[in-house]
């Protein structure tokens, strides 16, 4: 009776194996959660303005696709990695990206949009994350590109790097321009 108590833990350790390698061994990550979202309609918001002199964001402005809709904050260290990049986007991609700054106050928006510059048309505040969580939104950054008839198209989790952009993102926006 002892030595069988000795393989519980091996039994538990073969488990954790199989729940981890299941996934894995059909192709899919099981780091990427899907949004329930894609395919549907964009909710309902309207967002005052995060910063002086710049409009705020509501549903009627980014069904007016393809746009991307970022979600961003200034406490967030890899929103400033993908800032250069989105800043990139807006002015030689002709992509027009709203933003929508997340769980923030004012003065640090303010600053920091005053250090990394703006790439949005508008951005939105989004003082208790009550608009992220109707997106699906779990932590920033996230992007959305929204189709021209006001469906979210695509989500992107995580700080979108130039190869993201290249090979996800833009084809996706250009099948949407046709």
């Amino acid at each position: 009776m002892k030595n069988k108590a000795a393989f519980i833990p091996l039994g538990f350790f073969v488990l954790l194996v199989v729940i981890v390698a299941i996934p894995l061994l059909k192709g899919t990550d099981p780091s990427v959660v899907p949004s329930a979202l894609v395919g549907k309609p964009v909710p309902s918001f309207d967002l005052p303005p995060a910063l002086a002199g710049v409009p705020g964001v509501s549903a009627k402005d980014v069904v007016k696709g393809p746009v991307l809709v970022n979600f961003f904050a200034s406490w967030c260290l890899t929103c400033g990695a993908e800032h250069k990049l989105l800043d990139h986007i807006a002015k030689n991609e002709g992509v027009t990206i709203y933003g929508i700054d997340y769980k923030d106050k004012k003065p640090d928006i303010a600053a920091w949009i005053g250090k990394h510059g703006n790439p949005y048309k508008a951005v939105g505040f989004d003082a208790d994350g009550r608009v992220g969580i109707d997106w699906g939104v779990y932590g920033v950054p996230e992007t959305y590109i929204i189709s021209p008839d006001g469906v979210i198209a695509l989500r992107f989790v995580g700080p979108m790097t130039d190869d993201d952009y290249i090979n996800t993102v833009k084809p996706r926006l250009e099948a949407l321009r046709k």
